[in-house]
Parts: structure tokens; sequence; C-alpha cells
């Protein structure tokens, strides 16, 4: 009996981990690149922005830069911090930290996994998401502050090694190393999920266009959420077994930005009333893009 068990749940690990395996590593590769060949002049650019008199074009340049950073987000307060000092709006840094939390581009490729629709989708749905945060605060606090960044310095690089080839294998295994547990545990409970879970009851979960599913999805994705790699063989599952593609988008956007590290970080720069607020912002933005993406799809 348990070895028939085990010779299932490793039939469907073994199909998972095929299926996605490629996906990891390319995210790793091309994460690890930008995060060594391209983080400085993302971060510069978005920096410079700080001498130009774009207005509101600025929140939808800062939205797109933040999903192109490959920080963390104990990474990126810090270096918020010091785009604040050199002069950035609060509005644009809203929307640069927003799609940040969200989004990533080594998290761009593991989503490729779930179809070109889910990615397109991860994708607009984080940029439009920082857009809309940025432009909250510039309407609400226009004449007022809304980050606290006393007392955070420059992020440490560890991207230092002279020789640039060694540079890119050290991020590569740390990369690998804060990424790869995740990623086999998210495989893990994939098969759990497909051998104990009835089809049926995910369908009824999490399908159809009904505000219940995504409100649903939306409220799983707060515990579940630890890495986004950790998630992508979990959400191809459900997809597979009926999830609406709203409930994965709330799900996809509550989990990263309420992520435990995550909100750690924000409370320490919004203080609780604001922090609070964040909150409301994502649970209702989570439901309303989930609702319109059902409606449109």
């Amino acid at each position: 009996m348990l070895q028939r068990e085990f010779i299932y749940l490793w039939y469907y690990f073994s199909v998972q981990l095929e299926q996605i395996f490629g996906y990891w590593v390319l995210g790793m590769i091309i994460g690890s690149a930008v995060s060594v060949f391209a983080k400085d002049h993302i971060h510069n650019v978005f920096r410079s922005l700080g001498s130009k008199k774009i207005g509101i074009f600025g929140i939808v340049i800062s939205s797109g830069l933040g999903m192109l950073s490959p920080l963390c987000m104990y990474g990126t307060i810090p270096i918020a911090a010091s785009f604040s000092r050199s002069g950035i709006r609060d509005d644009w840094l809203a929307a640069f930290m927003m799609s940040s939390i969200l989004l990533n581009p080594q998290l761009m490729i593991y989503s490729a996994a779930l179809g070109e629709t889910v990615l397109a989708i991860r994708i607009l749905s984080c940029f439009l998401c920082g857009i809309t945060a940025g432009l909250l605060i510039r309407v609400f606090y226009r004449r007022k502050s809304f980050f606290n960044f006393h007392g955070f310095d420059e992020p440490e690089n560890h991207d230092i090694d002279r020789n640039i080839f060694l540079r890119y294998i050290k991020n590569l295994g740390r990369n690998m190393k804060a990424t790869g547990p995740y990623f086999l545990i998210g495989i893990i409970l994939s098969a759990l999920f497909q051998r104990y879970v009835p089809a049926d009851l995910m369908t009824d979960l999490f399908g159809g266009n009904e505000a219940f599913g995504i409100l649903m999805a939306a409220t799983v994705g707060v515990p579940l959420y630890a890495c986004g790699g950790g998630t992508i063989p979990l959400l191809q599952q459900w997809l597979w077994e009926g999830m609406s593609i709203g409930s994965a988008a709330s799900f996809m956007i509550t989990g990263p930005a309420t992520k435990i590290t995550n909100l750690g970080a924000l409370k320490i720069v919004l203080g609780i009333r604001r922090f609070l607020t964040y909150l409301v912002f994502i649970m209702a933005y989570a439901f309303t893009a989930g609702m319109i993406i059902n409606l449109v799809i």
C-alpha cells in the first residue's frame, strides 16, 4: 500500500518537475544576469527621474522599472530611501516599490510555465497595481510625506568580485540556495494536491466567475505564499484542475504583497495606520482585478 502510494506520488512529482524545471533554471540564469549586469543601470535610470519634470507619467515609468528591479523588498526599501534622498517623489516611489514587491525578472520567467495568457495577465496586473498605488499617493498625499525612511542606508552589495564571471556564478549560487528549497516544496505540494485533492473541489472553490472563488484565492494567497518560484507548481496544478484565471491573478497579487518578510519591511516605513491602509488596498485591488479578468476572459 505504502509502496504504491509512493509510486503514484513519485510519478506526479517527476511529471511536474519535468514540466517546470527548465523555467526555474532559466529564471535563475536571467535573474542573476539582471542582478549582476543591469541592476545598477535600472536604479540609476530611476534615480535620474528626480531631475525631470514629467509629472504623472513618472508613475508609469516607475512602475515599469520596479518590475525590472531584481531586489527583494528588504533590498528595495534601503535603495528606495536613497531614491527619496535624491529627490524622487513619494508617488513615484510607491509605484516603484509596489510593482517591485509583486514581480521581478526571475519571477516573470517562472510564470511563463503557466502559459502565455497567465504570464501576460500577471505582468499587466502588477504594472497597473504599481500605477494605481502611485496615483493614490499622488491624490491623497500630495502635500505630506507617505514614507518614513529614517535610519535606512544603502543596501549592502554582495556582487563585488572583480572577476565578472565569478561575480555572476556567486550570485547564481545564492539564487539557487534561496529559491531551490521553496521550488522543491512547491512541486511536492503540487504532487500531494494532484493525488489527494479532488479536481472538482478546486473547481468549486476557485472556478467560474463567482466572487467567492476570487476572494478565496486572494485569502489563500496570504498564508500560503513563501516564495514566488514555490507557488508556480501549485498554480499550474490548480489551473489544470479548474481554477479561473481571475482567481489565479488574485492569488498572484495578494501572495507576494503579503509575504511575511515584505510585510515586516513595509511596516517599518509606513507605520501602523498606513500599513493597514496598504493591506486594504491590496485585498481590494486583487479582488477587483480578479473580477475584471474573469469578465473579460
